[in-house]
């Protein structure tokens, strides 16, 4: 039996909507090509019951009465609220200023309801690195925002290692602000089209990719108080890093860092929505007992209604429980004790 803690549960991934920015995007030719591709990758069968789940949890996405029930069921004292995860890369600059700007009014207005229990998560549109900046600043300006969710990708042909996106990261690094990276699907494509691949092979995927090319960059290196964090455990990075150090020990063109892949993986954070008491032992063996913090997915079905519960049940020390409850979201977001 864990020892009581003394940090809030702090569930750093929680999400909700934004229907006033959603609505900008209605009638765009790039909307209907992204539903296009994704309704591709997800297979029919998929796409049938996303539609009839949104539909049922709508509520869940938009009533913060709901919301904070759910965290009193959970024993959830804290939410980082993100918009859920819509890929808007395709949106021109125009767009993207009045999207962005949407969303994160909409984050920070929900938010607003009840200040000591939600916490706003910005947008940016990654797709304009110039764009990014100056959104990034305004949000942590105007909203307080204490992180900022990113895709596992800046848009078609430009990865998060892209020389383009340097200025965001180092104002990311300055403004001491958290970035959440959380996946949308798989450029895997069709392949993925049963079965709900797209989700379940499709994200861990995407995120294993995205945090091997910033690990494999250097970037955590050249900005040594920049703070990531990302969804669903880490994806697949985390489970098998150890083929990462190998080819970083063994082959001239993967040794680009001065530390190996799975020490530079530890400066990073992620969640521990990985489900098992035995996964969970294993990311906190991987990660250290320091970088893993809860995280739900609130409302979604792929999440968890009992972050704490299983947490305890992994059976670690008092310490560690009381780290990955609270004190590791704590360091990651810049929250006064």
């Amino acid at each position: 039996m864990s020892a009581p803690s003394h940090h809030p549960a702090i569930d750093v991934h929680a999400h909700v909507a934004v229907p006033t920015a959603d609505a900008l995007l209605e009638g765009q030719p790039g909307l209907a090509q992204q539903r296009g591709v994704d309704a591709a990758s997800l297979g029919a069968a998929s796409l049938q019951l996303n539609l009839r789940q949104i539909a049922e949890i709508g509520p869940k996405l938009t009533d913060a009465g709901l919301r904070l029930a759910s965290m009193d069921a959970a024993r959830v004292d804290v939410q980082a609220v993100s918009a859920a995860p819509v890929p808007h890369l395709w949106t021109d600059r125009d767009l993207a200023i009045r999207y962005t700007a949407a969303s994160n009014a909409s984050v920070a207005a929900f938010c607003a309801q009840q200040p000591d229990r939600l916490l706003p998560i910005a947008t940016v549109s990654l797709q304009h690195p110039d764009l990014a900046v100056g959104q990034l600043e305004s949000a942590v300006r105007d909203h307080a925002v204490r992180g900022v969710q990113i895709s596992t990708s800046a848009g078609p042909g430009r990865e998060l290692d892209d020389p383009s996106l340097a200025d965001f990261w180092a104002a990311a690094e300055e403004l001491g602000t958290a970035v959440l990276i959380h996946p949308w699907g798989c450029t895997l494509g069709e392949r993925l089209d049963a079965y709900y691949l797209f989700n379940t092979v499709g994200n861990p995927t995407e995120t294993a990719l995205a945090l091997s090319r910033i690990v494999f960059s250097g970037l955590l290196e050249r900005h040594p108080r920049l703070r990531i964090w990302s969804a669903h455990g880490g994806g697949y990075l985390a489970s098998y890093v150890v083929r990462a150090d190998h080819a970083w020990a063994a082959r001239v063109d993967a040794r680009t860092t001065e530390q190996p892949p799975s020490e530079l993986l530890r400066r990073t954070w992620v969640d521990s929505l990985v489900y098992t008491p035995e996964q969970l032992r294993h990311l906190v063996t991987v990660m250290g007992p320091t970088q893993v913090t809860l995280g739900s997915d609130y409302p979604f079905d792929m999440g968890v209604e009992d972050p704490v519960d299983r947490l305890e049940a992994a059976g670690f020390d008092a310490a560690t429980t009381d780290a990955i409850r609270g004190g590791n979201a704590a360091r990651l977001l810049e929250l006064d004790a």
